[in-house]
Protein backbone atom coordinates (compact mmCIF):
# COMPACT_ATOMS: atom_id res chain seq x y z
CA UNK A 1 0.00 0.00 0.00
CA UNK A 2 2.80 2.47 0.90
CA UNK A 3 4.60 1.73 -2.38
CA UNK A 4 1.43 2.53 -4.36
CA UNK A 5 1.05 5.91 -2.62
CA UNK A 6 4.70 6.84 -3.29
CA UNK A 7 4.44 5.90 -6.97
CA UNK A 8 1.17 7.79 -7.36
CA UNK A 9 2.53 10.98 -5.70
CA UNK A 10 5.49 10.97 -8.10
CA UNK A 11 3.34 10.34 -11.16
CA UNK A 12 0.66 13.03 -10.42
CA UNK A 13 2.95 16.07 -11.05
CA UNK A 14 4.15 14.42 -14.27
CA UNK A 15 0.55 13.87 -15.40
CA UNK A 16 -0.37 17.43 -14.37
CA UNK A 17 2.57 18.88 -16.31
CA UNK A 18 1.56 16.89 -19.39
CA UNK A 19 -2.09 18.12 -19.23
CA UNK A 20 -1.58 21.71 -17.93
CA UNK A 21 0.69 23.98 -20.03
CA UNK A 22 0.74 26.43 -17.07
CA UNK A 23 2.43 23.84 -14.82
CA UNK A 24 5.15 24.60 -14.16
CA UNK A 25 4.39 28.28 -14.92
CA UNK A 26 6.31 29.72 -17.89
CA UNK A 27 5.51 33.26 -16.64
CA UNK A 28 7.56 35.70 -14.59
CA UNK A 29 7.18 36.92 -11.02
CA UNK A 30 3.90 38.48 -9.87
CA UNK A 31 2.03 37.04 -12.84
CA UNK A 32 -0.76 34.61 -13.53
CA UNK A 33 -1.03 31.96 -16.22
CA UNK A 34 -4.06 30.62 -18.01
CA UNK A 35 -4.34 28.86 -21.24
CA UNK A 36 -6.27 29.84 -24.34
CA UNK A 37 -6.62 27.77 -27.52
CA UNK A 38 -4.27 25.17 -26.07
CA UNK A 39 -1.47 27.69 -25.33
CA UNK A 40 -0.33 29.24 -22.02
CA UNK A 41 -1.06 32.98 -21.75
CA UNK A 42 0.82 35.10 -19.18
CA UNK A 43 -0.57 38.29 -17.62
CA UNK A 44 0.38 40.56 -14.71
CA UNK A 45 -1.51 40.18 -11.44
CA UNK A 46 -4.17 42.82 -10.76
CA UNK A 47 -2.56 46.08 -9.66
CA UNK A 48 0.76 45.21 -11.41
CA UNK A 49 2.34 46.12 -14.73
CA UNK A 50 5.40 45.12 -16.73
CA UNK A 51 6.51 42.18 -18.89
CA UNK A 52 4.55 39.14 -17.66
CA UNK A 53 7.11 36.82 -19.28
CA UNK A 54 9.81 38.09 -16.92
CA UNK A 55 8.63 40.38 -14.08
CA UNK A 56 5.62 42.51 -13.13
CA UNK A 57 5.97 45.25 -10.54
CA UNK A 58 3.26 46.60 -8.28
CA UNK A 59 1.66 49.74 -9.73
CA UNK A 60 1.51 53.13 -8.03
CA UNK A 61 -2.28 52.82 -7.89
CA UNK A 62 -5.14 50.50 -8.71
CA UNK A 63 -7.96 53.03 -8.97
CA UNK A 64 -8.44 56.82 -8.97
CA UNK A 65 -8.91 56.98 -5.20
CA UNK A 66 -5.29 55.87 -4.65
CA UNK A 67 -4.19 59.20 -6.19
CA UNK A 68 -4.46 62.85 -5.19
CA UNK A 69 -7.77 64.64 -6.01
CA UNK A 70 -6.14 66.32 -9.02
CA UNK A 71 -4.83 62.99 -10.41
CA UNK A 72 -6.26 59.88 -12.01
CA UNK A 73 -5.00 56.29 -12.13
CA UNK A 74 -4.00 55.30 -15.66
CA UNK A 75 -2.03 52.15 -16.37
CA UNK A 76 -1.49 51.85 -12.58
CA UNK A 77 0.21 55.28 -12.44
CA UNK A 78 -1.09 58.57 -10.93
CA UNK A 79 -1.16 61.24 -13.63
CA UNK A 80 -2.38 64.86 -13.70
CA UNK A 81 -5.92 64.81 -15.16
CA UNK A 82 -5.40 68.31 -16.59
CA UNK A 83 -2.22 67.55 -18.54
CA UNK A 84 -2.75 68.58 -22.19
CA UNK A 85 -6.54 68.69 -21.86
CA UNK A 86 -7.35 72.40 -22.38
CA UNK A 87 -6.66 74.97 -25.10
CA UNK A 88 -4.34 77.97 -25.30
CA UNK A 89 -4.80 80.48 -22.41
CA UNK A 90 -7.50 78.26 -20.89
CA UNK A 91 -7.71 77.25 -17.23
CA UNK A 92 -8.12 73.66 -16.07
CA UNK A 93 -9.65 72.72 -12.73
CA UNK A 94 -9.95 69.06 -11.73
CA UNK A 95 -13.37 68.20 -10.30
CA UNK A 96 -13.87 64.66 -9.06
CA UNK A 97 -10.77 63.75 -11.10
CA UNK A 98 -12.33 65.12 -14.28
CA UNK A 99 -10.56 68.00 -16.12
CA UNK A 100 -12.88 71.01 -16.44
CA UNK A 101 -11.69 73.61 -18.98
CA UNK A 102 -12.81 77.24 -18.88
CA UNK A 103 -11.68 80.62 -20.16
CA UNK A 104 -10.33 82.91 -17.37
CA UNK A 105 -12.05 86.21 -16.51
CA UNK A 106 -11.90 88.82 -19.29
CA UNK A 107 -11.34 86.05 -21.87
CA UNK A 108 -13.68 84.36 -24.32
CA UNK A 109 -13.59 81.54 -26.85
CA UNK A 110 -13.58 77.74 -26.87
CA UNK A 111 -11.61 76.62 -23.78
CA UNK A 112 -10.86 73.30 -25.49
CA UNK A 113 -9.13 75.14 -28.36
CA UNK A 114 -8.11 78.70 -27.45
CA UNK A 115 -9.20 81.66 -25.29
CA UNK A 116 -8.65 85.30 -26.26
CA UNK A 117 -8.93 88.53 -24.27
CA UNK A 118 -12.28 90.31 -24.55
CA UNK A 119 -12.34 93.86 -25.91
CA UNK A 120 -15.29 95.42 -24.01
CA UNK A 121 -15.74 98.23 -26.52
CA UNK A 122 -16.53 95.84 -29.32
CA UNK A 123 -19.82 95.06 -27.59
CA UNK A 124 -21.05 98.56 -28.52
CA UNK A 125 -19.91 98.43 -32.16
CA UNK A 126 -22.34 98.29 -33.80
CA UNK A 127 -24.52 99.86 -31.09
CA UNK A 128 -27.50 97.76 -30.00
CA UNK A 129 -29.28 100.95 -28.84
CA UNK A 130 -31.86 103.16 -30.55
CA UNK A 131 -31.60 106.82 -31.74
CA UNK A 132 -30.61 109.57 -29.28
CA UNK A 133 -28.91 107.10 -26.97
CA UNK A 134 -25.45 106.13 -25.84
CA UNK A 135 -23.96 102.68 -25.30
CA UNK A 136 -21.61 101.92 -22.39
CA UNK A 137 -20.06 98.58 -21.45
CA UNK A 138 -20.76 97.98 -17.76
CA UNK A 139 -19.44 94.81 -16.11
CA UNK A 140 -18.96 93.26 -19.55
CA UNK A 141 -22.57 93.99 -20.66
CA UNK A 142 -23.56 96.59 -23.29
CA UNK A 143 -25.90 99.04 -21.51
CA UNK A 144 -28.12 101.54 -23.33
CA UNK A 145 -29.22 104.90 -21.88
CA UNK A 146 -30.94 108.00 -23.21
CA UNK A 147 -28.88 111.11 -23.92
CA UNK A 148 -29.33 114.05 -21.49
CA UNK A 149 -32.77 115.74 -21.76
CA UNK A 150 -34.13 112.68 -23.59
CA UNK A 151 -36.52 109.99 -22.32
CA UNK A 152 -37.96 106.74 -23.62
CA UNK A 153 -36.79 103.21 -24.26
CA UNK A 154 -33.06 103.32 -25.08
CA UNK A 155 -33.33 99.98 -26.90
CA UNK A 156 -35.88 101.48 -29.32
CA UNK A 157 -35.11 105.20 -29.25
CA UNK A 158 -35.31 108.27 -27.02
CA UNK A 159 -37.09 111.63 -27.47
CA UNK A 160 -37.46 114.97 -25.69
CA UNK A 161 -39.84 114.70 -22.75
CA UNK A 162 -41.52 117.99 -23.67
CA UNK A 163 -41.40 121.02 -25.95
CA UNK A 164 -44.03 123.18 -24.12
CA UNK A 165 -45.56 123.41 -20.61
CA UNK A 166 -48.81 121.88 -21.86
CA UNK A 167 -47.08 118.57 -22.56
CA UNK A 168 -46.44 118.25 -18.80
CA UNK A 169 -48.80 117.58 -15.88
CA UNK A 170 -50.61 120.56 -14.24
CA UNK A 171 -48.04 120.64 -11.40
CA UNK A 172 -45.07 120.80 -13.80
CA UNK A 173 -43.56 123.06 -16.42
CA UNK A 174 -41.19 122.37 -19.31
CA UNK A 175 -37.55 123.34 -18.69
CA UNK A 176 -34.68 122.20 -20.93
CA UNK A 177 -37.04 119.76 -22.68
CA UNK A 178 -37.88 118.08 -19.35
CA UNK A 179 -40.99 118.24 -17.20
CA UNK A 180 -39.94 119.50 -13.77
CA UNK A 181 -42.03 120.35 -10.70
CA UNK A 182 -43.08 123.99 -10.75
CA UNK A 183 -42.73 124.01 -6.96
CA UNK A 184 -39.27 122.49 -6.85
CA UNK A 185 -36.93 123.40 -3.99
CA UNK A 186 -35.69 126.96 -4.03
CA UNK A 187 -38.70 128.51 -5.79
CA UNK A 188 -40.33 129.65 -2.55
CA UNK A 189 -38.93 130.43 0.89
CA UNK A 190 -38.18 127.31 2.99
CA UNK A 191 -41.24 127.85 5.22
CA UNK A 192 -43.55 129.17 2.51
CA UNK A 193 -46.45 127.35 0.88
CA UNK A 194 -46.13 126.68 -2.85
CA UNK A 195 -49.14 126.15 -5.13
CA UNK A 196 -49.21 125.77 -8.91
CA UNK A 197 -51.41 127.82 -11.20
CA UNK A 198 -51.08 127.62 -14.98
CA UNK A 199 -47.87 125.60 -14.68
CA UNK A 200 -46.34 128.39 -12.53
CA UNK A 201 -45.43 128.40 -8.82
CA UNK A 202 -47.37 130.73 -6.49
CA UNK A 203 -45.75 131.21 -3.05
CA UNK A 204 -47.55 132.28 0.16
CA UNK A 205 -46.61 132.35 3.85
CA UNK A 206 -48.52 129.93 6.12
CA UNK A 207 -51.12 131.24 8.55
CA UNK A 208 -49.38 132.94 11.47
CA UNK A 209 -46.19 133.58 9.49
CA UNK A 210 -45.08 136.86 7.92
CA UNK A 211 -42.49 138.02 5.42
CA UNK A 212 -41.77 137.63 1.73
CA UNK A 213 -42.81 134.05 0.73
CA UNK A 214 -40.18 134.06 -2.01
CA UNK A 215 -37.46 135.04 0.50
CA UNK A 216 -38.41 134.15 4.09
CA UNK A 217 -41.48 133.55 6.24
CA UNK A 218 -40.59 134.12 9.88
CA UNK A 219 -42.32 132.24 12.68
CA UNK A 220 -41.84 130.64 16.12
CA UNK A 221 -38.20 129.60 15.79
CA UNK A 222 -35.15 129.64 13.58
CA UNK A 223 -33.00 126.94 15.28
CA UNK A 224 -33.54 124.12 17.79
CA UNK A 225 -32.05 126.34 20.54
CA UNK A 226 -35.11 128.59 20.21
CA UNK A 227 -37.41 125.73 21.38
CA UNK A 228 -38.31 124.46 24.92
CA UNK A 229 -37.36 120.94 26.17
CA UNK A 230 -40.86 119.50 25.69
CA UNK A 231 -40.78 120.58 22.03
CA UNK A 232 -37.06 120.34 21.27
CA UNK A 233 -37.11 120.47 17.49
CA UNK A 234 -37.59 123.48 15.27
CA UNK A 235 -39.39 122.25 12.17
CA UNK A 236 -40.86 124.66 9.63
CA UNK A 237 -40.01 127.48 12.07
CA UNK A 238 -42.27 125.81 14.66
CA UNK A 239 -41.25 124.09 17.89
CA UNK A 240 -42.46 120.47 17.88
CA UNK A 241 -41.75 117.10 19.49
CA UNK A 242 -41.20 114.69 16.54
CA UNK A 243 -41.88 111.67 18.78
CA UNK A 244 -45.33 112.86 19.90
CA UNK A 245 -47.04 112.22 16.59
CA UNK A 246 -46.89 108.43 16.74
CA UNK A 247 -44.17 108.30 14.09
CA UNK A 248 -42.84 105.00 15.48
CA UNK A 249 -44.59 101.61 15.55
CA UNK A 250 -45.96 99.50 18.39
CA UNK A 251 -43.36 98.60 21.08
CA UNK A 252 -40.74 100.74 19.30
CA UNK A 253 -38.44 103.32 20.96
CA UNK A 254 -38.32 106.93 19.72
CA UNK A 255 -35.38 109.26 20.28
CA UNK A 256 -34.97 112.79 18.97
CA UNK A 257 -31.66 113.73 17.41
CA UNK A 258 -31.78 117.31 16.30
CA UNK A 259 -35.06 117.53 14.41
CA UNK A 260 -35.16 113.89 13.41
CA UNK A 261 -37.12 111.17 15.24
CA UNK A 262 -35.08 107.95 15.42
CA UNK A 263 -37.21 104.79 15.68
CA UNK A 264 -35.67 101.50 16.81
CA UNK A 265 -36.71 98.17 18.27
CA UNK A 266 -35.48 97.18 21.76
CA UNK A 267 -32.48 94.82 21.95
CA UNK A 268 -34.63 91.73 22.62
CA UNK A 269 -37.08 92.49 19.79
CA UNK A 270 -37.12 92.71 16.02
CA UNK A 271 -39.39 93.95 13.26
CA UNK A 272 -40.12 97.22 11.48
CA UNK A 273 -39.78 99.99 14.12
CA UNK A 274 -42.10 102.16 12.03
CA UNK A 275 -44.85 99.48 12.18
CA UNK A 276 -44.40 97.02 15.06
CA UNK A 277 -41.63 95.44 17.14
CA UNK A 278 -42.00 91.85 18.35
CA UNK A 279 -39.87 89.29 20.25
CA UNK A 280 -37.28 87.36 18.23
CA UNK A 281 -38.37 84.01 16.73
CA UNK A 282 -36.22 81.18 15.28
CA UNK A 283 -37.55 82.00 11.81
CA UNK A 284 -35.84 85.42 12.07
CA UNK A 285 -32.48 83.64 11.64
CA UNK A 286 -33.35 83.22 7.96
CA UNK A 287 -34.51 86.82 7.41
CA UNK A 288 -32.75 88.07 5.41
CA UNK A 289 -31.67 84.78 3.83
CA UNK A 290 -27.92 84.21 4.51
CA UNK A 291 -27.73 81.27 2.07
CA UNK A 292 -26.72 81.16 -1.59
CA UNK A 293 -28.82 80.74 -4.73
CA UNK A 294 -31.07 77.64 -5.10
CA UNK A 295 -30.92 76.86 -1.38
CA UNK A 296 -33.25 76.59 1.61
CA UNK A 297 -32.65 78.22 4.99
CA UNK A 298 -34.04 76.62 8.15
CA UNK A 299 -33.44 77.53 11.82
CA UNK A 300 -31.05 75.15 13.57
CA UNK A 301 -28.30 74.89 16.20
CA UNK A 302 -24.49 74.69 16.18
CA UNK A 303 -22.28 72.30 18.22
CA UNK A 304 -22.75 74.41 21.36
CA UNK A 305 -26.54 74.42 21.04
CA UNK A 306 -26.63 78.06 19.95
CA UNK A 307 -29.33 78.87 17.43
CA UNK A 308 -28.09 79.53 13.91
CA UNK A 309 -29.38 79.35 10.32
CA UNK A 310 -28.81 76.06 8.44
CA UNK A 311 -28.35 76.24 4.65
CA UNK A 312 -29.15 73.24 2.41
CA UNK A 313 -29.41 72.80 -1.36
CA UNK A 314 -32.88 72.47 -2.84
CA UNK A 315 -33.90 68.94 -3.99
CA UNK A 316 -32.19 68.16 -7.27
CA UNK A 317 -29.36 70.64 -6.63
CA UNK A 318 -25.77 70.16 -5.45
CA UNK A 319 -22.96 72.46 -4.35
CA UNK A 320 -22.02 74.74 -1.45
CA UNK A 321 -25.28 76.00 0.04
CA UNK A 322 -23.47 78.97 1.63
CA UNK A 323 -22.57 80.36 -1.81
CA UNK A 324 -24.75 78.77 -4.52
CA UNK A 325 -26.17 75.39 -5.55
CA UNK A 326 -26.36 74.23 -9.14
CA UNK A 327 -28.90 71.87 -10.67
CA UNK A 328 -27.67 68.27 -10.65
CA UNK A 329 -27.16 66.22 -13.79
CA UNK A 330 -30.18 64.06 -12.96
CA UNK A 331 -32.86 63.36 -10.39
CA UNK A 332 -33.88 59.85 -11.47
CA UNK A 333 -32.36 56.93 -13.40
CA UNK A 334 -34.63 57.72 -16.37
CA UNK A 335 -32.69 60.94 -16.98
CA UNK A 336 -29.49 58.92 -17.60
CA UNK A 337 -28.49 56.46 -20.34
CA UNK A 338 -29.81 52.94 -19.96
CA UNK A 339 -26.35 51.78 -18.81
CA UNK A 340 -26.25 54.40 -16.03
CA UNK A 341 -27.96 55.19 -12.73
CA UNK A 342 -28.52 58.50 -10.93
CA UNK A 343 -26.32 58.72 -7.81
CA UNK A 344 -26.11 61.99 -5.87
CA UNK A 345 -27.80 63.73 -8.84
CA UNK A 346 -25.03 62.52 -11.24
CA UNK A 347 -25.21 59.83 -13.93
CA UNK A 348 -22.80 57.00 -13.06
CA UNK A 349 -22.10 53.66 -14.74
CA UNK A 350 -24.48 51.00 -13.43
CA UNK A 351 -21.66 48.38 -13.58
CA UNK A 352 -19.19 50.22 -11.33
CA UNK A 353 -18.04 47.78 -8.57
CA UNK A 354 -21.11 45.55 -9.07
CA UNK A 355 -19.60 42.22 -10.24
CA UNK A 356 -16.84 39.94 -8.99
CA UNK A 357 -13.34 39.26 -10.28
CA UNK A 358 -13.22 37.99 -13.90
CA UNK A 359 -17.01 38.38 -14.14
CA UNK A 360 -18.84 40.14 -16.99
CA UNK A 361 -21.25 43.00 -16.26
CA UNK A 362 -24.04 43.84 -18.68
CA UNK A 363 -26.15 46.98 -18.14
CA UNK A 364 -29.68 47.33 -19.42
CA UNK A 365 -32.59 49.49 -18.29
CA UNK A 366 -30.44 50.88 -15.43
CA UNK A 367 -29.85 47.37 -13.98
CA UNK A 368 -26.51 45.51 -13.77
CA UNK A 369 -26.44 41.81 -14.66
CA UNK A 370 -23.36 39.79 -13.57
CA UNK A 371 -22.34 36.53 -15.26
CA UNK A 372 -19.23 34.38 -15.66
CA UNK A 373 -17.69 34.38 -19.16
CA UNK A 374 -17.58 31.20 -21.29
CA UNK A 375 -15.18 28.68 -19.82
CA UNK A 376 -15.62 30.10 -16.32
CA UNK A 377 -17.82 29.17 -13.37
CA UNK A 378 -18.44 30.43 -9.86
CA UNK A 379 -20.35 33.21 -8.13
CA UNK A 380 -20.37 36.13 -10.55
CA UNK A 381 -21.06 38.51 -7.67
CA UNK A 382 -17.74 37.61 -5.97
CA UNK A 383 -15.41 35.74 -8.45
CA UNK A 384 -15.40 33.48 -11.51
CA UNK A 385 -12.91 30.61 -11.94
CA UNK A 386 -11.75 28.85 -15.09
CA UNK A 387 -13.64 25.55 -15.70
CA UNK A 388 -10.31 23.92 -16.68
CA UNK A 389 -8.78 24.68 -13.29
CA UNK A 390 -11.89 23.45 -11.48
CA UNK A 391 -11.99 20.21 -13.52
CA UNK A 392 -8.28 19.44 -12.92
CA UNK A 393 -8.79 20.07 -9.20
CA UNK A 394 -11.66 17.57 -9.05
CA UNK A 395 -9.65 14.88 -10.98
CA UNK A 396 -6.67 15.34 -8.67
CA UNK A 397 -8.85 15.15 -5.56
CA UNK A 398 -10.68 12.00 -6.75
CA UNK A 399 -7.40 10.14 -7.61
CA UNK A 400 -5.88 11.08 -4.29
CA UNK A 401 -8.93 9.79 -2.42
CA UNK A 402 -8.85 6.51 -4.35
CA UNK A 403 -5.14 6.08 -3.56
CA UNK A 404 -5.76 6.60 0.14
CA UNK A 405 -8.67 4.12 0.14
CA UNK A 406 -6.53 1.47 -1.62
Amino acid sequence: MTLKIILLSSIIPLIKGMSDPCYPSPCGKHTQCHYSNGRPVCSCLPGHFGNPLSYCQRGECQDHYDCAPSQACRDYKCVNVCAGQCGVNAECNPRNRIPVCSCPPSYTGDPLVSCRRIDPEELCHPSPCGPNTKCDVISGVPTCSCLPTYIGSPLIGCRHECETDYECSPSQHCRDYQCTPACKAGVCAPTAICEVSGHRAVCTCPKGYFGDPYVSCRAECQTHRDCPSDRPSCLGEKCVNPCSSGVCGVNAKCEVRGATPICSCPRDMTGDPFVRCRPFEPADLCEPNPCGANTKCTPGHDNTGKERPVCTCLPGYVGDALTACRRGECQSDQECRSDQVCLNYECRSVCTDQCGIDAICNAQNHVATCSCPPGYAGNAITRCYSDTINRRGRIYYNKKRQAVNN
